[in-house]
């Protein structure tokens, strides 16, 4: 990377640092309910209305319409308190829940704990989940046990590593639709390590994760700077500085399985799959509707991913997208973006 590629990078870094603190952080909202809240015989009574608060600004894109008329047919919700929120309804045999996003989409699951939200998209010919991390410092890349040999299900990387969700992440050398998983296609960091070559083809990206917890796209044929902790080569670049960067590529408009990994204008981790090639449920769709869908998150940096038979979701001990190939859950990968519990 040049000198004015690395100025730049950290010109986006100060600039997205003071877009996000434009917004109140949870404890902010919480702490600004509880001063002007009117002064109460009942204590109790402030604090569940700040961490009330707290819940629905971490969360923004949950309609409060909808979940209040959850909580009161799911009283048990709340008996860990608002901090304790854990719904999933995200299975493969599950229907997901009642609530909605102000977007107009199914809430699959809430998980206050990790800061996890997970949400149904859908539209003409495709299905998928969209995952939003509120916490940035908690996703890595990590790879397979076996890289550079062979590959392992995302179940297995995921577990692992101890995470909570993951996704597919590299593509990799596959002669036929035969490959091992093991052998990169392109470059990889996975914390900190560095794996395969990078690709020398214009064309192809790189998204990098900084120490910064921010996502920055840059050419595959440049270095990575040495604030980089994770990184994965592929391409187009979907979004970048919060504009659209496909439309009209035909080589990516093709109607495929789709993974796509961003951030969002307030840092938040935005993780997308949508199935594909399954005549009755999905048949995928193209590079710039899944662009679209991360920009109605606020979608400020993104990439598409290795998708077709590789695009697959897990979570908490289940895979919650159907992988193209009905004969398998997952194929074997050389790693992937996992988010939660992360001990740096």
């Amino acid at each position: 990377m040049t000198e004015d590629d690395y100025n730049k990078k950290r010109f986006l870094s100060q600039r997205q640092a003071e877009h996000n603190s434009a917004r109140p952080t949870p404890a902010e909202s919480a702490a600004t309910t509880q001063s002007d809240a009117t002064e109460s015989t009942e204590p109790s009574e402030v604090n569940v209305d700040a961490a009330e608060e707290a819940f629905y600004e971490l969360f923004w894109e949950i309609s409060r319409t909808s979940f209040e008329d959850y909580l009161k047919d799911h009283p048990d919700t709340l008996k860990n308190g608002w901090e304790g929120i854990y719904i999933n309804e995200a299975g493969l045999y599950k229907n997901g829940t009642s609530i909605y996003t102000q977007q107009g989409e199914q809430v699959l699951a809430i998980d206050v704990p990790n800061k996890l939200l997970l949400v149904r998209v859908s539209g003409t010919g495709y299905l998928g989940v969209l995952a939003i991390g509120k916490d940035p410092a908690q996703l890595r890349c990590e790879a397979s046990a076996g890289i550079g040999s062979y590959g392992q299900t995302l179940g297995e990387i995921v577990n692992n590593s101890g995470g909570v969700i993951g996704m597919t992440a590299s593509g990799f050398y596959d002669p036929d639709g035969n490959g091992s998983g093991g052998i990169l296609a392109g470059y990889a960091m996975c914390e900190g390590k560095p794996y395969g070559y990078h690709y020398g083809d214009t064309g192809y990206k790189r998204i990098e994760l900084a120490t910064d917890n921010h996502f920055y796209i840059c050419n595959s044929n440049t270095e990575t700077t040495p604030d980089t902790t994770d990184a994965v080569e592929f391409s187009p670049a979907l979004i970048i500085d919060g504009e659209l960067m496909v439309g009209g590529f035909y080589d990516w408009n093709g109607i495929n399985p789709r993974a796509a990994i961003g951030q969002s204008e307030y840092g938040e981790i935005l993780m997308l799959i949508i199935e594909g090639r399954q005549v009755g449920r999905s048949i995928g769709t193209d590079t710039e509707t899944c662009a679209k869908i991360l920009m109605k998150h606020k979608g400020y940096t993104a990439m598409n991913l290795d998708g077709g038979t590789s695009a697959v979701m897990y979570y908490h001990g289940e895979y919650v997208t159907r992988c193209s190939n009905r004969a398998i859950d997952s194929r074997l990968l050389p790693n992937a973006w996992v988010y939660g519990n992360y001990d740096e």
